[in-house]
């Protein structure tokens, strides 16, 4: 069974850091893909940011590129969110969520991009981690 538990959320001022993690149970994780995605109050869900499963090809949505860093441990089978220079738009429930990568995709470099703007494309999803940027 499937399970992704995110955490590191919290209240945070403008300018700070925070670091997110995901863990995964019951699934090799380097065969997944994994992505994260927030969802702020009235908006819909989001895609920020993916990596890849083998090679850990990586994708940034441009509201966040040069803030928000993804990073993947496969054998602690945790995915990273680096978070720094928050702002007050950051605020959301960040959640991840796991794509098994079929084996043609696995050498591909923006097979993230390709899926990072459906949200149905992803099989499994945690329970989300709530962050606020506040002063």
């Amino acid at each position: 069974q499937v399970q992704l538990v995110e955490s590191g959320g919290g209240l945070v001022q403008p300018g700070g850091s925070l670091r997110l993690s995901c863990a995964a149970a019951g699934f090799t994780l380097d065969s997944y893909a994994i992505g994260w995605f927030r969802q702020a109050p009235g908006k819909e869900r989001e895609g920020v940011s993916c990596i890849s499963s083998s090679f850990g090809f990586t994708y940034y949505a441009e509201s966040v590129k040069g803030r928000f860093t993804i990073s993947r441990h496969n054998s602690k089978k945790t995915v990273y969110l680096q978070i720094n220079s928050l702002k007050t738009e950051d605020t959301a429930v960040y959640y991840c969520a796991a794509k098994r990568v079929p084996i043609l995709a696995k050498y591909s470099s923006n097979y993230c991009g390709q899926i990072i703007g459906s949200t149905a494309d992803f099989d499994s999803w945690g329970q989300g981690t709530q962050v606020i940027v506040s002063s």
